[in-house]
């Protein structure tokens, strides 16, 4: 890995674009640390923290980078434009126009770009008006009772994540990997200094020196088996093997070539996590927003929903809740699998082109193949996924070790890192096939 970089630095071409990408990265950074106008930014933190210490804001903030807890005008960051790219995924399933769209090539998917643009400044201003009508409302948050500062903050918020995404599509076109998933990453790994300072005064600081070697042994080989897993199971496919039928026309004979399919074992990614998460955090974060107490049949159903109560020890009942948690990654990842991949598309088009799995019949008995194939490469990688969202929580509830970079966090990190690596090595090769063409 960074041999490839030194290498890449060595390209000028290829050093302008890495430098590039951390310029705007810096700027990225910069910009969390600007407040918005008229937040009283430590009353806010008191608050805030209050409701972390439950973990009901703990899965926004870590996606922000700290954004959203500085109430910087980066709060919302780039989580508006996340959800808007998942509903206009989805309704390309449901809506036949963007399906032609994503079918068109080029032109349908800078159209599908563009919808996803409005759809990320359509949310990002509902977001923040909920959120600037909420200041609003809590006295203590806001500088002075003002509905121009209400507007102020309205404006700034929904600039702010306007801007961060045309700062992931400048990354896109002018750095080095996919933008928006690099500001992403930026932002995870700007919380885990933070977090293993936390780990290293909770377990090791003003320890024993026996228990604290082991508690600090305990915790790197914890982050680097789960680091490990996260790399097996991004890498980890099955591969199936393709038989093209020779045609011969003339002298000359087509097509008898080998290739394959390549079925990943974590298909949906980190798409499940993500969505059971957020269903789950849905609820307690409205309960928040309008200040309710957490009594009565709601306020017990919140509690199961709560991450920070399941293994619990005190607690086992609340542990529920995960059970349900664990079902949803499952369902999800099969889910996410069904709206991406298309087994008997895939056999349509082996059929049309002259292809076919040694020992399967072309048609309906190659999608059935390829289906029995994919619903079980499915389960162990969500029984995989499973392993890596569940371990921190479960570190948590029982050690009390509350930390940003979870399951969620270690998939996208790795995932974005590897990509990126592969993708200047690219770049890299192409040039040397370019230099060698012009020698």
């Amino acid at each position: 890995m960074f041999k490839s970089l030194m290498n890449a630095l060595k390209v000028k071409e290829l050093r302008n674009k890495i430098l590039f990408t951390i310029c705007m990265l810096g700027v990225i950074r910069l910009g969390s640390a600007i407040p918005v106008p008229g937040m009283n930014v430590s009353v806010f933190q008191n608050w805030f923290k209050s409701l972390t210490e439950s973990d009901s804001f703990g899965f926004m903030d870590r996606f922000t980078g700290g954004s959203f807890e500085n109430m910087s005008i980066l709060a919302l960051n780039i989580t508006p434009y996340i959800t808007s790219s998942i509903i206009i995924q989805l309704l390309t399933i449901a809506i036949p126009k963007f399906e032609e769209w994503q079918r068109d090539g080029e032109d349908g998917r800078k159209k599908l770009t563009a919808l996803t643009r409005y759809v990320t400044v359509a949310l990002a201003l509902i977001e923040s008006i909920a959120m600037a009508i909420g200041f609003y409302r809590n006295t203590g948050f806001l500088t002075e009772q003002s509905i121009f500062l209400v507007i102020q903050i309205v404006a700034a918020l929904t600039a702010g994540s306007a801007f961060l995404m045309w700062i992931g599509e400048r990354i896109t076109d002018n750095g080095v990997g996919n933008g928006i998933s690099i500001v992403l990453t930026i932002n995870i790994l700007s919380r885990m200094p933070s977090d293993l300072k936390a780990l290293y005064e909770q377990f090791v600081s003003g320890k024993a020196i026996a228990r604290g070697v082991v508690s600090a042994i305990i915790i790197l080989a914890v982050i680097v088996a789960m680091v490990v897993l996260v790399v097996l199971l991004n890498g980890a496919e099955r591969r199936i093997p393709v038989q093209y039928a020779k045609k011969i026309q003339g002298r000359k004979t087509y097509g008898g070539a080998r290739s394959e399919i390549p079925l990943k074992v974590n298909t949906a990614g980190v798409m499940p996590i993500i969505f059971a998460m957020s269903l789950f955090q849905f609820p307690i974060i409205i309960s928040q927003l309008v200040g309710y107490n957490g009594s009565g049949f709601w306020g017990k159903f919140i509690a199961y929903l709560n991450q920070s109560n399941w293994c619990n020890p005190n607690h086992w009942n609340y542990s529920i809740g995960l059970v349900v948690y664990i079902l949803l990654l499952i369902f999800f990842a099969y889910f996410y699998t069904s709206i991406t991949f298309n087994p008997l598309e895939i056999a349509d088009n082996m059929k049309k082109q002259g292809g076919f799995i040694p020992g399967i019949r072309p048609g309906k008995p190659t999608s059935d193949y390829l289906t029995s194939i994919l619903n079980y490469i499915i389960f162990i990688g969500a029984c995989g996924l499973t392993i890596i969202g569940v371990l921190p929580i479960f570190f948590n509830g029982v050690f009390g070790a509350s930390v940003s970079f979870g399951g969620t966090s270690l998939i996208i990190v790795v995932s974005v890192i590897l990509e990126t690596i592969k993708q200047i090595e690219s770049q890299m090769l192409v040039r040397n096939y370019k230099g060698f063409l012009e020698d």
